[in-house]
């Protein structure tokens, strides 16, 4: 039982770091800076390097949109949303969505889970439907530790205290299904699940559906909606062949102990509990 299918590829973590190993002791090697060995590390010529190469992936959001934009235009042409926009809030890479029946959902657009950036998300008034997607382009990192810590850690905390109510959950990107993050959707079949998308060939995204009102006062524990209650979700779940027993339903509980709130998250799979917290206090940073 697990948060999410897939996991860590073990050897792919290894010659991450075999490979990591070889670039500290060789780097000054490479290049033509005229330095010798200890000249070249002393010099913070190194660490400038791989922290200008960080902060270079880090802070481009290109490839991220451009995936976003072709999987809505395959989900367009497909009939199953009538458009989409990319909002004025283009740093936000927030995303308005046409569903049929003129109803509007509103897609938010972050990175890996981990990290306090998927609490950065606001609600508009207006959207009928609010999705968090997260793509996690690095290879390298645990999608497990990731998703629980995105949904119980951070998700949970900011929507019951800011009253922020959220459909779902996307955890899905380019990476999917790659040598660097197998898909188990699709191990046991010869690529009938995969959907070309542009350059892309995706597995079924992993989806998380959340309860339709956040727990507060009187009503203390909340229950997962279904995905035909969220269009968009349904879209998704439609076009890209995801099976029933894969989505993920988010529960959420809470309980008053003087002045903290403190909450539950549970998820089930499948109609199995994957992994439920304790009660814990939220801890906003």
């Amino acid at each position: 039982m697990s948060v999410i299918p897939c996991e860590q590829n073990a050897d792919l973590r290894d010659q991450i770091e075999k490979f990591a190993e070889v670039l500290k002791t060789q780097s000054h090697l490479l290049g033509e800076h005229g330095l010798d060995e200890k000249e070249f590390y002393n010099s913070g010529l190194f660490r400038g390097a791989i922290e200008r190469i960080r902060g270079q992936y880090s802070a481009t959001m290109r490839p991220k949109r451009e995936f976003v934009q072709h999987v809505l235009n395959h989900m367009e042409d497909a009939g199953l949303i009538e458009g989409w926009d990319l909002s004025e809030a283009a740093e936000r890479s927030d995303y308005w969505v046409r569903l049929p029946r003129g109803r509007n959902a509103v897609i938010a657009l972050t990175g890996g889970m981990d990290g306090n950036n998927v609490t950065l998300f606001e609600r508009p008034v207006s959207a009928d439907e609010f999705i968090i997607w997260s793509i996690m382009t690095n290879a390298a990192g645990d999608p497990r530790r990731n998703a629980w810590s995105g949904i119980h850690t951070r998700l949970s905390a900011e929507i019951i205290a800011r009253d922020q109510q959220v459909d779902g959950v996307i955890v899905w990107d380019m990476v999917c299904a790659t040598l660097g993050r197998p898909c188990p959707k699709i191990m046991s079949e010869v690529e009938s699940r995969l959907t070309d998308v542009g350059p892309f060939r995706v597995p079924p995204p992993c989806i998380y559906m959340f309860p339709a009102i956040v727990p507060g006062g009187a009503v203390t524990k909340v229950m997962a909606q279904q995905v035909a209650d969220v269009t968009l979700l349904q879209a998704f779940h439609n076009c890209f062949r995801g099976r029933d027993d894969e989505l993920n339903f988010v529960d959420f509980e809470i309980q008053l102990a003087g002045s903290e709130t403190w909450r539950k998250t549970t998820i089930t799979r499948a109609g199995i509990v994957q992994v439920e917290s304790e009660m814990m206090p939220i801890r906003r940073g």
